[in-house]
């Protein structure tokens, strides 16, 4: 596996990135792409450990020691053949996925995990660079036809492993552009939007269609899909936010949905004009985002790209470890403290352990947020929350984004016309057949299973695009 002795003469190197003050002046993607010989001692690497708990804490379960092996010895076609055989688009999980398997890698014991991500993203930028990334048209058709609905991560690889297996494949989005929150809720800086672009060509090329502006349930009735598919696929996301149910919240301008502030300057990107009315822009103001995970990040970087006077971000939760404790959590994903690009790129002040008490303001507007700091502790086995006495405080907030996750899938329209069957306020499937409380309808990515990561989107999606082909056509030769 790569170099015997590679993991003890070579230290991790991470990838290069443009200085802060120079990326915050564009949208662009600003990781360096680093040069075959460094992936090449990166993917030496990689150590014969035995069990490569990397496939475990993979959720599509890459093939990973054999693709660094691959960039080792200079093989990149046959470590991108390896690389695709689990993995639809390795260019999205390359740039968007926090990596997992390097937190499960047997390295990291030591703090000096495989650059996992970065070979796999080397791997498939430079398929692309050679050509070497085509379609892959099947032999033969089946004369099946298949409707998804949802374009994200879940929806386009259930598409095209359906495709790939010979059936008619139309893939229904309801917003202009196909991606879903791909396209819409992840900045471009993080990645830009042409990946999507030449998937859905080389999709396009392999007999996937693809309908945007087409919501259905909305504009278009789940019957009428019904009647004329032989198998329906619900990869409809987990949209439904959380919301902040405090004073001032609804009676004042200035708090909005953090997918709302993302969507608007994504297609500010792409050459749409938002118009004045409906803007959402952090220029010139103090900005609060509520949230600690991903979605918040990127509000803090797309905040300062926009010029904000300050940016902070609260948390609900203790401040996790700056470090874990590896002999107790390796080879899980830990808990402990993340700081991302776009923290380092200017914002003012990180809050944890603080709730939001009520938003206040002037002139129909808010101009600032009440806060409270907040203690936890277990009680009868559940953390419980409580206010620290003394601990209220303010910030100024011209406009606070929420970013505090997503509870649910959107139950109105679609799902409420089919009848489907819900678990947990999710759409009720298991990770087997796939399939719904409705004949022939399946479901699968964040709809199913709740908010997750990309990476598990293009799991499901694979897994169902198998369920189906199994149930149109008797038997599989589909991989899970």
């Amino acid at each position: 596996m790569g170099k015997p002795t590679g993991f003890m003469e070579l230290e991790r190197t991470e990838r290069h990135t443009a200085a802060p003050s120079d990326r915050i002046q564009h949208y662009r993607e600003f990781t360096l792409a680093p040069s075959d010989a460094e992936i090449a001692e990166q993917g030496s690497r990689c150590m014969d450990c035995g069990i490569p708990f990397c496939h475990n804490g993979c959720p599509v379960n890459n093939i990973i020691p054999d693709w660094n092996d691959g960039v080792y010895r200079g093989d990149w076609q046959q470590a991108l053949n390896i690389l695709h055989s689990t993995n639809n688009f390795p260019e999205f999980t390359g740039r968007i996925c926090p990596a997992p398997c390097e937190a499960a890698c047997t390295l990291n014991l030591q703090e000096q995990p495989v650059t996992i991500k970065s070979i796999e993203c080397a791997i498939i930028d430079k398929g692309w660079e050679m050509g070497w990334v085509k379609p892959q048209i099947p032999e033969k058709r089946s004369g099946k036809r298949v409707a998804v609905i949802g374009s994200g991560p879940s929806g386009l690889a259930c598409a095209q492993q359906l495709a790939r297996a010979g059936h008619e494949v139309v893939v229904y989005e309801k917003n202009d552009r196909i991606g879903g929150l791909l396209r819409y809720g992840i900045p471009d800086f993080k990645m830009e939007k042409s990946h999507i672009d030449r998937r859905i060509a080389q999709m396009q090329a392999e007999g996937v269609s693809f309908r945007p502006n087409s919501h259905i349930g909305s504009d278009i009735p789940a019957q009428k899909i019904l009647a004329e598919f032989d198998a329906v696929v619900l990869a409809v996301g987990s949209e439904k936010a959380r919301d902040l149910e405090v004073p001032g919240r609804n009676e004042l301008q200035g708090v909005y949905y953090a997918m709302d502030f993302l969507r608007q300057q994504n297609k500010r990107n792409a050459g749409d004009t938002i118009a004045d009315d409906d803007a959402i822009i952090a220029t010139d103001k103090h900005v609060v985002v509520i949230g600690g995970g991903d979605t918040g990040s990127d509000c803090i970087g797309t905040s300062i790209r926009q010029g904000a006077a300050s940016v902070v971000q609260l948390e609900i939760l203790p401040q996790p470890p700056e470090k874990e404790n590896k002999l107790m959590t390796w080879p899980l994903w830990p808990n402990k403290l993340r700081t991302t690009s776009s923290h380092n790129e200017g914002i003012k002040k990180r809050y944890f352990s603080v709730n939001t008490q009520s938003v206040s303001g002037k002139d129909g507007k808010i101009t600032q947020l009440n806060a409270v700091e907040v203690e936890w502790k277990q009680e009868g086995g559940q953390w419980k929350m409580s206010e620290k006495p003394g601990s209220a405080f303010t910030l100024d907030a011209d406009i606070v984004f929420l970013a505090m996750g997503f509870v649910h899938p959107v139950h109105e329209g679609l799902l409420k016309e089919l009848g489907v069957e819900l678990e947990r306020n999710n759409i009720k499937a298991n990770d087997k057949q796939y399939r719904t409380s409705i004949d022939k309808v399946f479901a699968a990515g964040d709809g199913r299973r709740g908010q997750s990561l990309v990476v598990w989107a293009i799991r499901e999606g694979r897994q169902a695009a198998r369920a189906v082909d199994e149930f149109l056509m008797g038997l599989s030769e589909l991989p899970r």
